[in-house]
């Protein structure tokens, strides 16, 4: 097992990050996943949250508005919708996407309002723990 993965995070505006980590942390939509050197290889979307990367004693954090991840044992990459990194992440930028997320549910039809309500939840969650 090698003890290093890469960790790549892309935006539809730019790539936030090509590094190597020992243990990359993602914000599944089924909860938080960690992935390390070797994992078995996995697809998931992902929910409002942290992607958190540790490489030995550093850790970076970047917040992620949704998207995709894929693990593998050589690496993760996170596709992201919007992502910023947690040193740029403002209470005005959490209540924006908090004001689309309750606009949204206002106006979807049955079929989504579960999905609306929980990405509203997720960005109140993040709100509350990391503003």
């Amino acid at each position: 097992m090698a003890d290093k993965m890469t960790f790549e995070l892309v935006s539809p505006e730019r790539q936030l990050a090509s590094a190597e980590a020992d243990m990359v942390v993602i914000p599944g939509m089924e909860g938080d996943l960690g992935a390390l050197p070797g994992h078995a290889p996995f697809l998931t979307t992902l929910r409002p949250g942290l992607v958190t990367v540790t490489n030995g004693s550093d850790t970076t954090e970047y917040f992620v508005t949704g998207g995709f991840a894929e693990v593998s044992n050589e690496g993760a990459a996170v596709l992201a919708e919007e992502a910023v990194e947690r040193s740029g992440l403002t209470r005005e930028f959490i209540d924006g996407k908090i004001a689309a997320a309750e606009a949204a549910l206002e106006t979807v039809g049955d079929d989504g309002r579960q999905a609306a309500g929980q990405r509203l939840n997720d960005l109140k969650t993040v709100a509350e723990q990391f503003v």
